[in-house]
């Protein structure tokens, strides 16, 4: 049985618990954040194994560390994110993270899912058994998320059933198509039914009324896609917690800050959702979010709240959450709770270091070679049209919704050309998993780019090669360079590679450390830049391009998506 259900380990942590035995570890001096009360008790943290055993006073343990001077507030949750997107493993991740006071992580393997299959997910589950961390897998639920695009993978019911027993499992991640929840597919129903009884993760960006009333009727709980204050009380108000995302092209902490309130922070959490290793190293993690939601107005209390005690409550982890007797010893050290300047960490118990991780069994990769797209040519991105008025897709910078524009643009002889000053470029998704070997193809305002191409093998969801250019020429050498490197991220102009990164691990993650990656990506953005680009982040706001679950525009390698309309757009 599980130690924490062990009599024996229990009689020893009651025994510590009252003082009759030193505990194993006690940290002394400091005070600590009552997320209960709001008060900052002084006095030591008894700990015996994981289990925090007491708090206040005075206690003796067998190894004792000074704390003068610092907070201890509970380990923070990130309520939703793809690991993936950090661009490196579930290990590096978790080297990454944690010391910015990330305990507890609920991933959901979306993306190597769509690439492959169980095999990803059974990855993740493999990798959640030996991080520090704890890494929490919810069961990837639309795979492929559409109908509308080429996945690598393809689960039902029957695929995800025998992962509910795994005890890192939480339940469903979150369910993007929303459209066949509404229309009550038959494959959609099937896969709600068989977790009516657990946790079921939401999607639901712009659903309102009777429409989220049905939403909600299916036992959907979460959301992390609001992204206007009148949305997310909109959906608190359907008994929904909303999980306020902040990550690295989403950004919607100061649109629901108003939020943060002591009335709703019990029904609010924080999460990343999408955080590349560039922001993690300049800025933070949740401790970032925790800090900025501070300085736009909550109270800390409030802010820490959403950061563990809720987050835990949201998602059934019941043994965290609280600087309490009884509790996961997952602790996090400040000096200060407005700065949120994380000193130390305490993951279960044992403090975060070098050595800690040097503990770990290291978890072989998978997915080599699955960048399989065939090798395209200048002539596969000619547009050819009877209309100059075209469907543009246009991007908003820190958002992933994009605007349905229709703007004229140059054509000649049936074929369709771009158009730099109303900075309306080619984009391209071409099918990489070696099924069909489709190209879509269509135009993409706001990168500001004015020369040469860049591409990646990172699409959510179906995660096919995406492609935005000037010239027809320099597409096809990023898109067929990206299959020599495995699948990454390339910077092309005039035939030249100027900057790449490959991502050989399913083409979504680097076998490097995250100090290699968050190297790379520095002279990669830079490169980006020189061809004119304006976004801060190029590739992951290309990323979001062919997601058709998001509105309002989208392209996917059978084409441009009217996300209204749910369909794809005939010429």
């Amino acid at each position: 049985m599980p130690h924490n259900a062990d009599p024996a380990f229990l009689a020893r942590a009651i025994s510590q618990g009252r003082g009759e035995q030193r505990a194993d570890l006690v940290l002394k001096g400091g005070s600590y954040l009552d997320l209960i009360t709001g008060d900052l008790v002084s006095g030591d943290i008894a700990i015996c194994a994981d289990r925090i055993v007491g708090t206040g006073g005075s206690y003796s343990g067998v190894v004792e560390i000074d704390i003068s001077g610092q907070i201890a507030v509970p380990g923070f949750i990130d309520t939703h994110l793809h690991v993936e997107s950090s661009l490196v493993t579930p290990g590096e991740f978790d080297r990454c993270v944690l010391p910015h006071g990330v305990t507890t992580a609920i991933c959901d393997p979306h993306e190597i899912a769509n690439v492959l299959g169980k095999e990803g997910i059974q990855y993740f589950l493999d990798w959640s058994q030996h991080t520090i961390m704890d890494l929490r897998v919810q069961l990837s639920s639309c795979v492929p998320a559409t109908e509308l695009e080429t996945s690598g993978a393809r689960l039902d019911s029957a695929d995800l059933l025998p992962f509910a027993s795994h005890p890192k499992v939480i339940g469903l991640a979150e369910f993007m198509n929303f459209p066949g929840v509404l229309a009550r597919d038959a494959q959609v129903l099937e896969k709600l039914a068989a977790f009516q009884n657990g946790h079921i993760d939401g999607h639901a960006p712009l659903v309102t009324g009777r429409d989220l009333d049905a939403y909600c009727a299916a036992r959907i709980r979460t959301d992390h896609e609001a992204t206007s204050a009148r949305e997310a009380r909109e959906k608190l108000g359907k008994g929904m917690t909303i999980l306020i995302r902040e990550g690295s092209v989403s950004k919607d902490l100061h649109a629901l800050s108003p939020l943060i309130t002591p009335d709703l922070a019990p029904y609010l959490t924080f999460c990343t959702d999408d955080r590349n290793p560039l922001d993690i190293a300049e800025e933070g993690h949740i401790d970032f979010i925790i800090r900025t939601a501070i300085s736009l107005g909550a109270r800390p209390l409030d802010a820490y709240r959403m950061a563990s005690h809720s987050a835990a409550r949201a998602f059934g982890l019941r043994d965290r959450g609280l600087i309490a007797p009884g509790y996961r010893a997952d602790i996090v050290l400040v000096k200060s709770l407005v700065a949120c300047d994380v000193q130390r960490v305490f993951s279960a118990g044992r403090l975060v270091n070098s050595d800690l991780f040097a503990t770990r069994t290291i978890v072989p990769p998978v997915g080599r070679n699955s960048a399989k797209a065939r090798k395209v040519s200048a002539f596969d991105f000619i547009i050819r049209a009877q209309k100059a008025e075209r469907p543009v897709m246009g991007v908003i910078p820190g958002k992933i919704i994009t605007q349905y524009l229709k703007l004229v643009l140059p054509l000649e002889n049936g074929v369709v050309g771009i158009d730099l000053e109303q900075d309306a470029v080619k984009c391209a998704v071409i099918e990489r998993h070696g099924k069909n070997g489709n190209v879509g193809l269509g135009h993409v305002h706001g990168f500001g780019l004015k020369h040469g191409a860049i591409a990646s093998s990172i699409g959510h969801d179906s995660h096919n090669m995406t492609v935005v250019g000037v010239n027809d020429e320099d597409m096809a050498c990023a898109a067929n360079h990206l299959g020599t490197i495995e699948g990454g991220f390339v910077v092309v102009r005039d035939g030249k590679v100027l900057a790449e990164l490959a991502l050989p691990v399913a083409g979504l993650m680097s076998l490097l450390p995250f100090e290699q990656v968050h190297e790379a990506l520095l002279p990669l953005r830079a490169a980006a830049k020189s061809l004119g680009i304006i976004l801060p982040e190029p590739f992951l706001q290309m990323a979001f391009l062919p997601l058709p679950v998001i509105p309002h525009l989208k392209i996917t390698d059978k084409g441009m998506v009217d996300v209204d309309r749910f369909c794809l757009i005939e010429d």
